[in-house]
Formats: C-alpha cells, structure tokens, sequence
C-alpha cells in the first residue's frame, strides 16, 4: 500500500474533515474512496482503444469492390 501525501489549504482542509466527521469516517479513508472509485472506472485511453477495435473489426470486413464499381464511382460510361 502506498502513502500519498496532499497539500489544502486552511478552509478546504476544515471543509472536508467536516464532510468526514458527518459520514462517521476519516479524511483518510474519505480519500481512499474516492481515488479508489475513480481508478475503478474506464479511462479515456482504453475506452479508445476498445473502440477503435471494434472499428477495425468492421472496417476488416469492408470490400469497397462490393458497394460500387470503379467506373459508377468517376460517372464513367461503359
């Protein structure tokens, strides 16, 4: 387990330890939740990848020589 240390200042330290004390918790584990319910979730840069994935999963499957001929593409008369 690793320690971190924060700096506040005055009124945001009072503040919060007042937020604690109404929760019947510690500053300490008021943090802890907090840091831990935020690293829980999806960060931006997976949630990227998992979609740029599942784009490459269907861009994989697209055969432009199935939607239209090369000729219809220009206007090009046969």
């Amino acid at each position: 387990m690793k320690n971190v240390t924060i700096s506040l200042d005055d009124d945001t330290y009072r503040r919060a330890r007042i937020a604690a004390a109404e929760r019947d918790t510690s500053l300490s584990a008021l943090v802890k939740g907090y840091l831990t319910q935020l690293g829980a979730g999806e960060s931006n840069s997976e949630r990227l990848k998992r979609q740029e994935r599942a784009l490459r999963e269907r861009i994989a499957a697209f055969r432009a020589s199935e939607r239209i001929s090369r000729d219809k593409l220009h206007d090009r008369k046969a």
